[in-house]
């Protein structure tokens, strides 16, 4: 397993982010240019991670492809198909988004998110994507959300299965999956579940952790690694069982402090499992 983070640095160049990689013992890292950049510049990223031995684990499409509103749309659509060539140009593991919510705001709750009509409208956009590109080197995937399919083990299954398309595989994100008490309580099993049916798949990955508070209603957070109830042993078992090349990338930290405390958690649980990263 290769173990990421985000790094902090000001007027970044190639030289300095493989140098703050290095430093932090990282050997994966989300790709920290778009596709608007020139061909110079992510040739020269591209090259450095590869001198490095860094493995771009992935390069985002962050945006809303399934919009109400068809200029958001579109424009998210022609995003994530210049970000998968992006992808595909430089080898990364997965061009990721998610599916994205029918309300305003790209990443929202809304009630429309779990219907058919979403479920198939879904399939079409991630049809048009990858069938628009054709990768060969990379592939397209949907991060799991709390509030938007694919919610959880199943209805990823049931998505891939209707899109149909060898070039789309999974990301997971356990925590993302959890998001009712009951689910929280049971993630060892649904950890343990997911890679028994999704594993063969999963091209990365990334680190949280989860917490329940007291305060009525519901409230699950985000917290650092190590801080929260997610069954980390599942976890990097489950990671360490699809090959010495995957992923495992940690995200939503504040400061470079944060990121340190989740490396080490994550590090001296690796250990005391055998597991390399």
């Amino acid at each position: 397993m290769r173990l990421g983070g985000q790094v902090f640095i000001e007027d970044i160049t190639p030289e300095k982010w493989i140098k703050k990689l290095q430093e932090k013992n990282y050997r994966a890292a989300v790709f920290p240019i778009d596709h608007t950049a020139s061909d110079e510049e992510i040739l020269s990223y591209q090259k450095a991670a590869e001198a490095a031995d860094i493995v771009i684990a992935e390069v985002g499409a962050w945006s809303n492809p399934i919009s109400p509103d068809p200029v958001v749309r579109e424009k998210a659509i022609n995003y994530c198909k210049d970000q998968l060539r992006l992808a595909d140009r430089i080898g990364a593991n997965v061009c990721v988004n998610i599916s994205g919510s029918r309300g305003n705001q790209w990443d929202a709750p809304h009630p429309d998110n779990f219907s058919e009509a979403t479920f198939n409208l879904i399939v079409k956009t991630v049809q048009e994507i990858i069938d628009d590109v054709k990768p060969t080197n990379t592939f397209f995937a949907l991060e799991m959300m709390p509030w938007a399919l694919p919610d959880d083990t199943e209805t990823y299954l049931e998505l891939m299965k209707a899109i149909d398309r060898k070039e789309f595989a999974v990301h997971f994100d356990p925590v993302n999956m959890l998001n009712s008490p009951r689910k929280v309580y049971r993630n060892r099993e649904l950890i343990e579940e997911f890679f028994e049916k999704l594993g063969p798949y999963t091209k990365t990955a990334h680190a949280k952790d989860i917490a329940l508070g007291t305060e009525l209603t519901t409230h699950l957070s985000e917290v650092i690694p190590g801080e929260g109830i997610l069954d980390y042993d599942a976890f990097l078992l489950g990671m360490d069982k699809l090959g010495p090349e995957i992923p495992l990338m940690m995200e939503h930290l504040d400061t470079e402090a944060e990121y340190d405390k989740a490396t080490a958690y994550i590090r001296k649980k690796a250990e005391q499992l055998g597991i390399q990263l």
